[in-house]
């Protein structure tokens, strides 16, 4: 090997190391920071009739979070897979119920969940499984998911919603469901409904 070809080879990779090292590395989405807006999530209006009463939507297509008819939105990142989402799935239920039954509450709060990773089958399949009544939606290629800062199922987003004005993540954490009733009054709290 020629002296030159050396020396020709080394400034490449050095130029090449260079490059690498001055671009910045990408950055992980976060969850959704308390106090911050949740990204923009679009999610197909559901076919069924109930669904789409029980969130305020009509038509068909797609929509965003803040376009749900109530005051509050409570997001369940889950996963068909996840044992601890199956743990917590009667659980979520009573307070699905709690809401539902409270006539001060049931029209302004709505829960959703949304399967990281579950094809519409998986996430059909656990909505029978476990009898869960709100809406259930796929996100089988993680986008919904990956935006979300690949959180650990099951995770929690409690998004306050002003009518025409804005929204707010006022509730980001992981799992550690603390029961029905702490959870809802914890709900109540921290969006400012109570």
């Amino acid at each position: 090997m020629k002296t030159g070809d050396c020396g020709f080879k080394l400034k490449i990779v050095s130029a090449l190391l260079l490059v690498i090292l001055a671009t910045p590395a990408m950055a992980p989405a976060e969850p959704p920071p308390k106090g911050g807006q949740l990204l923009s999530i679009m999610l197909p209006i559901p076919k069924s009739a109930e669904e789409k009463t029980y969130l305020g939507l009509s038509g068909t297509g797609t929509f965003k979070i803040p376009q749900i008819r109530a005051d509050v939105v409570i997001i369940e990142i889950f996963s068909m897979y996840c044992p601890f989402c199956q743990k917590d799935a009667p659980g979520v239920n009573e307070v699905y119920d709690k809401i539902q039954k409270d006539p001060g509450l049931r029209n302004r709060i709505k829960m959703i969940g949304i399967g990281a990773g579950n094809s519409v089958f998986e996430v059909e399949t656990y909505k029978k499984t476990f009898e869960i009544l709100f809406p259930l939606f796929p996100d089988a290629d993680y986008v919904i998911h990956q935006a979300s800062g690949e959180v650990r199922t099951p995770y929690f987003i409690g998004v306050r919603i002003q009518k025409g004005k804005s929204h707010q993540v006022f509730l980001s954490q992981q799992g550690g469901f603390p029961g029905a009733q702490s959870f809802l009054e914890q709900i109540l709290k921290e969006s400012g409904l109570k």
